[in-house]
């Protein structure tokens, strides 16, 4: 899938496999975003309808799959497959009356042992725009296991992108699945993995990627056994390409961010971050998702019901417990630069239904997965490396450590 329809329709990049997904901020208490202002329209829960629901596992081939809406209509759904890191979208059609949406009968029935991810922008009974994204996983065969990675296939990342495995079950024999999986470089660059448990392996360079690098992965676990009787049955080999080199520092003190790419500032951008009660984790984070438009509701990420904001434009995930950069339209453009009021997120002022000519944007249509950005100077602690791809925290040392090989 192309990287314009990605983030066109908010489609996710592959990341730790069975996870929920849910978007929103994190900071000292609680992930979460900026408090909605009073008064402001809030989305009725759950307008949008999956089937199969958030984070299911274990869905059977032959579904159900459907998106519905009790009013209004579906604007646009796209449904993708990923399998070892290739995308295929799932043909499909919205009803004539604009209710539902189902997949194509001669498309068959979704394959065994793959994550989908779904992808739904409906327009309700009052013409407002709300967005929904949600993964499942289907049935996986007793005795394998599978790991889920990312990058895609043949995408171009930013020069802080981590190799990430997450895999459906525990890994006991740990040395010999990291010695079945190999990435290597071009030009030749050390490569090292770290587990963070059982069942996620990240790998990374001693330091960034130099742009123009090209990176494959060559998994060959295939009847690799990862614990007693379960047996891996991957044997692939995907490649992807480094892009230029982007650093964005985000002052939270002075309520700005840096952006610099090749070593060159760009642009200073004035933002607002983490409240006193909510700070924004520090250290450095890797952009792991892109979305146009997404929904961010603070029940999903431990907060009440402080905010449900169905339309949050050019939203750019940091964290897999929510940190989030994206734009802002409903605080007041002073607030950008002098204030920090979210709960966590990163937020640039923006216009409803993202602006192009805003800061968020500008930095938007600049920003590749894999760029790095890194929060200074907030009253919290520094971001856990494995909360998202938070792997460049860790000292080269503190890395290799992790690795079963060493």
């Amino acid at each position: 899938m192309s990287y314009v329809k990605r983030r066109l329709l908010a489609a996710a990049v592959v990341w730790a496999g069975l996870a929920a997904g849910a978007a929103g901020c994190t900071g000292q208490s609680a992930p979460g975003i900026e408090v909605a202002l009073p008064g402001k329209p809030r989305a009725p829960r759950d307008a949008i309808r999956i089937t199969p629901e958030d984070g299911a596992r274990g869905v059977p081939a032959g579904g159900p799959l459907t998106v519905t809406v009790p009013e209004g209509r579906l604007e646009r759904v796209l449904v993708t497959k990923v399998e070892d890191a290739q995308t295929e979208e799932v043909p499909g059609s919205i009803a004539p009356d604009g209710l539902s949406w189902s997949p194509d009968p001669a498309a068959g029935k979704l394959a065994l042992a793959a994550k989908y991810t779904v992808d739904a922008v409906a327009l309700d009974g009052h013409e407002r725009r709300q967005a929904r994204h949600t993964t499942f996983t289907t049935y996986v065969p007793e005795e394998r296991f599978i790991g889920y990675f990312k990058p895609e296939n043949r995408s171009t990342v930013g020069t802080g992108m981590i190799v990430s495995f997450k895999f459906n079950r525990s890994i006991e024999n740990r040395a010999d699945v990291e010695r079945a999986i190999t990435v290597t470089a071009d030009p030749e660059t050390e490569v090292a993995g770290h587990w963070f448990g059982k069942d996620r392996l990240d790998f990374r360079p001693r330091r960034y990627w130099k742009p123009g690098t090209e990176v494959t992965i060559a998994m060959n676990l295939r009847d690799v056994e990862g614990a007693p009787g379960s047996y891996g049955i991957q044997s692939k080999t995907v490649r992807f390409t480094v892009g230029r080199h982007q650093v964005s520092t985000v002052d939270a003190e002075a309520h700005t961010m840096e952006v610099r790419r090749d070593g060159k500032l760009l642009s200073t951008v004035p933002i607002s971050a983490g409240a006193p009660k909510t700070t924004t984790y520090n250290g450095k984070m890797v952009v792991s998702e892109l979305f146009d438009v997404t929904r961010m509701n603070g029940q999903t990420v431990g907060f009440g019901g402080e905010y449900d904001i169905p339309d949050v434009p050019h939203a750019m995930r940091l964290t897999a417990s929510g940190t989030f950069l994206h734009g802002n339209y409903w605080a007041s453009p002073d607030t950008f630069g002098s204030q920090n009021t979210s709960h966590g997120c990163i937020g640039l002022r923006d216009d409803k239904g993202g602006g192009s000519d805003t800061p968020a944007g500008w930095f938007f249509d600049r920003t590749l997965i894999g760029d790095v950005v890194e929060v200074v100077n907030s009253k919290d602690k520094t971001v856990a490396p494995d909360n998202g791809l938070g792997g460049w925290n860790l000292s080269w040392a503190d890395w290799t450590a992790g690795s079963s090989l060493t």
